[in-house]
């Protein structure tokens, strides 16, 4: 199996578009991923989120069980940054799985607010608020 073929399978999964309350909501699910699909996923959803109009995106990212290294966390920065003129509100579900230098670091570069929530249910009420609550 060649990288690409790995990295097909693992989006198919991992990658979606839900709809809650009217509103789309892009997810990303991270759960038990190791290091090498969390790299290979980001590639593939800085790709999706650049196809979207500028702040019109709402990400909801499970982090339930990932593998965060210091390579995956250097590259979500990067992506995190590359995508912040298309994401309107992003949330993170699970997040006690990225190291808490990890998390500030990965703000404070892609200077980007990203709470943190208990489950998905309440990551995306809170994505769909309207702005201002």
């Amino acid at each position: 199996m060649n990288p690409d073929d790995t990295a097909t399978n693992v989006s198919g999964e991992r990658l979606s578009f839900i709809e809650h309350k009217g509103q789309t909501i892009f997810v990303i699910d991270f759960s038990n991923c190791s290091a090498k699909e969390m790299i290979l996923l980001m590639e593939q959803i800085r790709t999706i989120v650049a196809r979207h109009a500028p702040g019109s995106m709402l990400t909801l990212a499970d982090f339930n069980g990932a593998e965060i290294d210091k390579k995956v966390a250097t590259r979500m920065k990067e992506v995190l940054t590359l995508d912040r003129p298309y994401v309107k509100r992003s949330a993170w579900v699970h997040a006690e799985s990225v190291p808490h230098v990890f998390y500030e670091n990965i703000k404070s570069f892609s200077q980007r607010d990203i709470p943190t929530f208990k489950t998905r249910e309440e990551a995306m009420d809170w994505l769909v608020q309207p702005a201002g609550k």
